[in-house]
């Protein structure tokens, strides 16, 4: 079914919004509030309704909710104070008073001609850029020359599209308009330009025998110029499950790519020329650098973010997120801003709770005041929101490795690695293995993880500590204290009172790690 109305078109089996003939950027929930809105134009939706319908039943607030019929005002052009087209009604709910045409299959052929999906050159003005990121996904080529494998290469592009509409932070164009590419030769810049995109992801298969190679590459489409690029060569057995592989790589993977290609975007940019994306992605460039002065000046910007724009959702659970990572990582002064910390998190979920960066936030406040299964809830809720998400798998894995679940907490460790080899977190994750090795006795193969730890990333001061214990518990004292050695250069505060008092491991696990930490020659 397609909806005119005013100077817009909703398409619904191809979920895009145009306005004035331009693709206009709205998210997945946006557009199912606005369909249901169309839909029952007849009659006042009650806010009952609309998280039946929009949130299945899910407890939102009333602040969620208006921001949601909000941002689908603006997406048609409307406002809180014209109503022309979604009127509230005081005390009942909503309705959409505009005039509709509804087209189904036989749509008239002005209609089909503004509809059309691919992009001609007659100099018709193409979109504007949203103003965050956003991504197409070309068509995978299929190079193997074999028609069989065709529904691989479709179906792998468009489960990559899917995936990536998880990613909050970004506006993907819809699948049928990048199908209309299919097959043909395409001027990265000048697609880039027909679809109002900054990023587009083109992919290509090879077969031989039984083995298939897919390579990935992310391009910045205003200059062409790569940013990333992958290559999966696997045995051809279980076809949906390397699909299915393959796909929760290439979505985890571009996530940390391109909030860093963001962030390099507005370093020539003064701050006052950018809008809350452009400082939260300012602030992340610096964040993913995770060291203690980098996460220090995210914060500060991040801050002002939440200042200048308090209803900017991913600039409060980035913010939440970042003041609970330093705090854990002994970046910051020992339960400084968890409060403030608290109250951002909480702030997040409410602007939107379909972040999967707000559920995580939240997750951490519960890990690190040892609240183990209220902290595995909201981890697993981050993953049903994204389920490419390392970070949530990682750091519910360290939620469960410090609860002493090590075996749990290990599988959870192996599936963060597995979404993405070179994930930012990567380093704090192979600390992670070795706390869990720890706690369930395997000090030899903490070590081995610890080492591997430090290696990648020397300023991971938890590390640091699990290698001082593994090596005292594995009867290597003098190497123990050799590390120890090293470690109070790094952190000159360190004492057993500062663990207990820090560090989120649970009781009996606790116990266990300053026996390790004390054979190591650290002092109360």
């Amino acid at each position: 079914m397609i909806y005119a109305f005013d100077n817009c078109l909703l398409d619904v089996p191809r979920r895009e919004l145009r306005r004035e003939n331009g693709l206009v950027p709205i998210e997945p929930g946006v557009f199912d509030l606005l369909q249901y809105l169309i839909r029952n134009r007849d009659r006042v939706v009650s806010k009952d309704d609309l998280i039946t319908a929009v949130w299945a039943g899910r407890i939102v607030s009333g602040s969620t909710l208006s921001g949601r019929v909000n941002a689908a005002r603006s997406a048609i052009g409307d406002s809180g104070n014209q109503q022309r087209l979604i009127r509230t009604i005081a005390r009942k709910g909503f309705r959409f008073v505009g005039d509709v045409r509804e087209s189904g299959a036989g749509v008239a052929q002005h209609q089909l001609a503004q509809l059309d999906t691919k992009p001609d050159s007659t100099g018709a003005p193409a979109p504007q850029l949203p103003e965050k990121p956003s991504i197409a996904v070309l068509p995978f080529t299929n190079m193997s020359g074999d028609p069989e494998q065709e529904y691989f290469s479709d179906g792998i592009t468009e489960d990559i599209i899917v995936a990536l509409t998880r990613l909050r932070w970004f506006f993907v164009v819809a699948r049928n308009s990048t199908f209309a590419y299919k097959g043909e030769g395409v001027d990265i810049r000048q697609v880039g330009r027909d679809l109002g995109v900054h990023y587009l992801l083109e992919g290509r298969v090879r077969k031989s025998g039984q083995r298939l190679r897919v390579t990935v590459q992310l391009l910045d489409a205003i200059t062409g110029n790569p940013i990333w690029a992958e290559r999966y060569d696997r045995e051809l057995t279980d076809i949906f499950a390397l699909q299915d592989e393959i796909t929760a790589s290439v979505a985890a993977s571009i996530e940390p790519r391109l909030i860093a290609a963001e962030g390099l975007r507005t370093e020539t940019r003064s701050k006052h020329d950018l809008h809350a994306w452009d400082l939260v992605a300012r602030a992340l460039s610096h964040f993913w650098k995770l060291t203690a002065a980098e996460s220090e000046t995210a914060v500060a910007i991040l801050r002002q973010v939440v200042q200048r724009h308090p209803n900017h959702a991913p600039a409060h659970s980035m913010l939440a997120f970042a003041l609970l990572l330093s705090n854990f990582m002994g970046w910051t002064r020992s339960g400084s801003d968890k409060e403030f910390a608290a109250e951002i998190a909480h702030r997040a979920v409410e602007l939107d709770e379909s972040d999967p960066w707000a559920h995580l936030a939240l997750a951490f406040l519960a890990f690190i005041g040892r609240h183990t299964d209220e902290a595995v809830r909201h981890f697993r809720a981050a993953l049903d929101l994204n389920p490419n998400f390392p970070a949530a798998a990682g750091f519910m894995a360290f939620a469960l490795a410090f609860d002493g679940r090590s075996d749990e907490a290990i599988r959870w460790f192996e599936q963060a690695l597995r979404m993405s080899t070179r994930d930012p977190f990567t380093g704090f994750f192979y600390g992670g293995l070795s706390a869990a090795h720890y706690v369930a006795g395997r000090y030899y193969e903490a070590v081995e993880w610890a080492r591997k730890a430090v290696q990648l990333r020397p300023g991971i001061l938890g590390a640091h500590r699990c290698l001082c214990a593994s090596l005292a518990q594995a009867g290597q004292i003098e190497e123990a204290k050799a590390a120890m050695s090293t470690l109070r250069k790094l952190q000159p505060d360190l004492s057993i009172a500062w663990i207990k008092q820090s560090v989120p491991y649970t009781a009996e696990p606790m116990e266990r790690f300053l026996d390790g930490m004390r054979k190591a020659g650290l002092t109360e």
